[in-house]
């Protein structure tokens, strides 16, 4: 069973950057496509960012293209989530997902049902 464990998580005024980890130890983590989704209280989760497998292709919600960046380091097992510029309707609990069978290509990869794991959440506000 994988297990994926996301930090970086808090509070930050809007405008201001925080950076999310979600770490899988102990697996080959370079078969994963790997992504992030967020969900705001009383909403449904959403799609934030993919990246494939390799790191060549990432893709973003239309929400945080420009201000977010995903990024994956496969020797330390580890997908990265820089965001910057943050605003006050970012604030959600941010998950991260792995899909063993997932494709982050054209609108693939983006819906939840195709990541098979899935982080406990790391809460990120944003106050104004």
């Amino acid at each position: 069973q994988l297990q994926l464990v996301e930090s970086g998580g808090g509070l930050v005024q809007a405008g201001g950057p925080l950076r999310l980890s979600c770490a899988a130890p102990g697996c080959t983590f370079s078969v994963f496509a790997m992504a992030w989704f967020r969900q705001a209280p009383g909403k449904e989760r959403e799609f934030v960012a993919a990246i494939s497998r390799s790191g060549g292709s990432t893709y973003y919600a239309d929400s945080v293209s420009g201000r977010f960046t995903i990024s994956r380091d496969n020797a330390k097992n580890t997908v990265y989530l820089p965001m910057y510029s943050l605003k006050p309707e970012d604030t959600a609990v941010y998950y991260c997902a792995a899909g063993i069978t997932a494709v982050v290509a054209g609108k693939a990869g983006r819906n939840a049902y195709e990541y098979d794991y899935w982080g406990q959440g790391t809460q990120v506000t944003v106050s104004s």
